[in-house]
């Protein structure tokens, strides 16, 4: 009988000897560059040996792999690929900057917000400015940083609500899972500081087990004296490749949107809008 647990995915093999024909290279030549045999490169070719991370590495950079290819050699390795950190301020993502900006502005009178992958506000709308200057204040809303912070900060006024304890059980799910997964401290970092805040439910990881994450989730917010639903919706700004590539830097906006179709938002037209994120 056949030990199915010790049988290679065909996967790894497939990828690697379609690179090699792009590249027309050929197996005695790779094996050369990465420093292996060109009985190995054939193994793995064939699904007959599977490779170490520091081998799919080499193969990646030998055959000149960008991000988006690379990712896929590692998937299909069973490897998480390796994702560095790229500055939206950086001066070649201009043209990203202002096309966040055209995203932003289009979303009004909808608040949305652009922020990187650990939640660190990078741009804001008018909708965004307005709305939240109507909850919390003006100086509150020039010392916001991060949005996952801000957020908590919102949830916990009522936490007997059961959306709200979903909400901040979703969030500290996702952060703990990115840690574990990529072992970037600074989402244990974040984890830890919203997990020492007040009022988190005692039960978040069984809740949150229990929650399929989406796109989007519900979050409530004080209009008015009267507790209102939101759609807090998240879209990645990404690049055409695998699911779990993300092109850098890792993006994401975050709109509300109101569940109540009668609950109309509008930009205040007395709310000084001025905001050291809201750049139009």
């Amino acid at each position: 009988m056949n030990d199915k647990q010790n049988d290679v995915s065909p996967s790894f093999g497939l990828l690697l000897k379609f690179w090699r024909k792009i590249r027309k290279i050929s197996q005695e030549s790779l094996a050369l560059s990465a420093d292996s045999s060109t009985r190995y490169i054939s193994c793995l070719e064939n699904a007959k040996s599977h490779p170490s991370r520091s081998m799919v590495d080499k193969l990646a950079e030998v055959l000149e792999l960008g991000d988006r290819d690379s990712c896929y050699l590692h998937l299909a390795a069973g490897y998480l690929p390796n994702a560095g950190y790229e500055s939206f301020h950086k001066p070649q993502f201009n043209w990203l900057r202002n096309a966040m900006l055209l995203t932003l502005k289009g979303m009004d009178p909808y608040p949305a917000a652009l922020m990187d992958r650990y939640g660190n506000l990078l741009m804001v709308n008018k909708g965004w400015v307005s709305f939240y200057h109507q909850l919390v204040g003006k100086e509150k809303l020039l010392n916001t940083q991060n949005l996952y912070e801000f957020l908590f900060s919102q949830q916990q006024n009522s936490s007997t609500s059961e959306i709200k304890q979903n909400t901040l059980a979703l969030i500290l799910m996702s952060l703990k899972q990115e840690f574990l997964l990529s072992q970037d401290i600074a989402f244990q970092n974040m984890f830890e500081t919203l997990i020492n805040s007040l009022d988190i439910p005692d039960n978040w990881q069984e809740r949150a087990a229990k929650l399929e994450p989406q796109a989007s989730y519900k979050v409530q917010m004080d209009i008015n004296h009267v507790q209102q639903n939101f759609y807090c919706v998240s879209q990645m700004v990404g690049a055409l490749g695998p699911s779990s590539f993300v092109s850098e830097p890792r993006l994401i906006v975050n709109t509300l949107y109101p569940e109540n179709p009668e609950l109309i938002l509008t930009i205040d037209p007395n709310v000084d809008l001025s905001h050291p994120l809201l750049n139009y």
